[in-house]
């Protein structure tokens, strides 16, 4: 059975939601379908996070990845206005135009619930923070954030869903086995058997697809462009020591370069009085961070990803295969995810259940499995790891504690990315390439962004057809 649409977009990610909703306000005659392998937002759920399991069970499509809402529904939701980070869209387009599409994308969840409240930069407090950090040659990037809160990201998902019901078709629980190019747009073979055919198609694979699409664009004969690697671990720490620093940016980003080996190095995804959790991507465990809005959800401790970023060059192509094969070595030294002290890190000494159990402070991910990190990352990440640490600790004594928690592998899979037009389209005209999927955002706002643009060329080009 072949179905045929006007426009099919493959995901329900950041990227796709915003792609669909775009197309529906623009262009509401358009036959739109959205194919996700994952579940709705209604029904995706984590054993772990429900409390069934203590591990992953390695579950055929991971819930926390997948589904309506993509990565991001499970995330503390934070949502930065900046160019300066999140993505890279202004290699695609000028600054100006991404903040547009960016506050647009925040009407949008504003209107379906989001607050209005956002932590705002340039304060006194924040830029003799900015000075400080500069006296360590730390380097503080800031942005307006808003702060959704992971319970609250799940509301605004939800009333988002309801909306786009009414005039986007879903198809969940479908994965594309392959896409082909027709006479007239693109064909789509489903794993589980028949086809759909779209005249426009926008590819919002995510990270859980980038893989996947990657093999697709070379067998399309789509160029790629080799894109950074980032791996490292999440620290956490007592909030107290973190707290003059988000208190007063509370998406505080560092940024340092190390004096060993050159490498930046930057500070990810800050939490504060959050959680570590464990995630699956494609069969491997990773580990990434959420924070609640509500003090009732709250720890009391911080955490964040310290992550070293490698740019390769040729011969090697495979960033999101490199990624994940680090990441594979600490499954396979704990079955899971791996922490450590950092105390014993530095000493050389591997962190058992009975050192653990001394430290004074407690994991809130008690799934991890206590070990050695430095049998699973490669030393120069490694390295750079430990110098940043070191170097925390000027601007906030307590980060190079003996008991500071470090959990691996953090890894950010990103595809290789799409040599795109302005537009975002492929070489291939009519299939355009958007979101974390497509080696261009890494994040909540510039993947929405990214979804609007793409959906707003194809709703104009359409009308200037009429």
């Amino acid at each position: 059975m072949n179905e045929r649409y006007d426009v099919a977009i493959l995901g329900c990610g950041e990227a796709g939601i915003y792609a669909g909703y775009e197309l529906m306000r623009r262009s509401p005659a358009l036959r739109v379908v959205i194919l996700e392998r994952g579940r709705d937002i209604y029904s995706r759920s984590c054993p772990i996070v429900a409390g069934r399991v203590r591990d992953c069970v390695q579950c055929k499509v991971c819930d926390t990845m997948c589904g309506f809402g993509g990565a991001g529904a499970f995330s503390d939701g934070k949502f930065n206005f900046t160019t300066a980070f999140g993505g890279w869209l202004t290699d695609f387009m000028p600054a100006r135009e991404v903040m547009d599409l960016i506050e647009y994308v925040d009407s949008i969840n504003v209107a379906h619930g989001a607050t209005e409240e956002t932590y705002s930069t340039g304060t006194p407090a924040a830029r003799a923070l900015e000075k400080k950090a500069l006296e360590f040659d730390l380097h503080l990037l800031q942005a307006r954030v808003k702060h959704l809160g992971t319970e609250k990201n799940l509301v605004i998902l939800q009333n988002i869903y309801e909306d786009l019901k009414r005039g986007i078709e879903f198809r969940f629980d479908t994965a594309v086995k392959a896409i082909a190019r027709a006479d007239v747009g693109y064909r789509l073979a489903l794993e589980g058997g028949g086809e759909v055919s779209c005249d426009w198609l926008i590819a919002a694979p995510g990270r859980s697809g980038a893989e996947w699409f990657a093999n697709q664009c070379k067998g399309l004969g789509i160029p790629l462009l080799n894109n950074q690697v980032d791996i490292g671990v999440r620290v956490e720490l007592p909030a107290r020591v973190f707290e003059h620093i988000t208190s007063v940016v509370y998406e505080s980003k560092l940024v340092y370069r190390t004096k060993a080996y050159g490498d930046q190095v930057r500070t990810f995804c800050m939490n504060p009085y959050g959680h570590v959790v464990a995630e699956n991507v494609e069969g491997i465990n990773t580990v990434n961070g959420h924070s609640y809005a509500d003090p009732a959800l709250q720890s009391e401790n911080t955490n964040f990803a310290l992550l070293v970023s490698n740019r390769f060059t040729e011969p090697f192509n495979e960033p999101y295969r490199y990624g994940k094969h680090i990441a594979s070595l600490s499954n396979m030294l704990a079955g899971g995810v791996l922490v450590q002290r950092f105390g014993d890190l530095v000493k050389g000494m591997r962190t058992n259940a009975h050192r653990m159990d001394k430290s004074f402070t407690r994991p809130t991910l008690t799934a991890a499995v206590p070990g050695d990190l430095s049998l699973a990352l490669p030393k120069r990440q490694l390295d750079d790891i430990i110098e940043m640490i070191y170097q925390l600790d000027k601007l906030a004594p307590g980060t190079a504690n003996y008991d500071t928690l470090l959990y691996g592998a953090e890894v950010k899979f990103y595809s290789a990315r799409l040599a795109l037009t302005g537009e975002l389209e492929t070489c291939l005209p009519g299939l355009f390439a958007i979101g974390d999927g497509a080696g261009i955002t890494r994040g909540l706002a510039q993947a929405g962004a990214s979804g609007v643009k793409a959906a707003r060329v194809i709703s104009q080009r359409l009308a200037e057809q009429i």
